[in-house]
């Protein structure tokens, strides 16, 4: 499943468990469950904060290819983001972190 490979190469997580239908990835204390969504679901986003964004895009920005991505900028509300859509879904995913002054 392309979307269980996507938060395991780019972010490091595990995979627990899975198949076809339904998957478990994990990393620390945060766990993904994954399974596709019916025809009928809108698009979703979700927020991933983290604590070395520039560190995360040098590890991640070689591995997106064929992936829509907004590498990291600095947001009016006082947050450094890369935008991603993960692959196979509608979701948005933001990745951030707070910047420091």
């Amino acid at each position: 499943m392309a979307t269980v490979d996507f938060f395991k190469d780019l972010f490091n997580f595990s995979l627990m468990m899975g198949d076809s239908n339904y998957a478990i990835v994990y990393k620390d204390n945060l766990t993904i469950h994954i399974l596709p969504a019916g025809t009928d679901i809108g698009e979703m986003e979700f927020y991933l904060e983290v604590d070395d964004i520039d560190g995360l895009w040098d590890g991640i920005k070689n591995k997106l290819e064929n992936i829509r991505v907004r590498e990291p900028f600095d947001r009016e509300y006082g947050m450094r983001e890369i935008h991603i859509i993960i692959p196979q879904t509608k979701t948005l995913l933001f990745v951030g972190q707070v910047i420091k002054r």
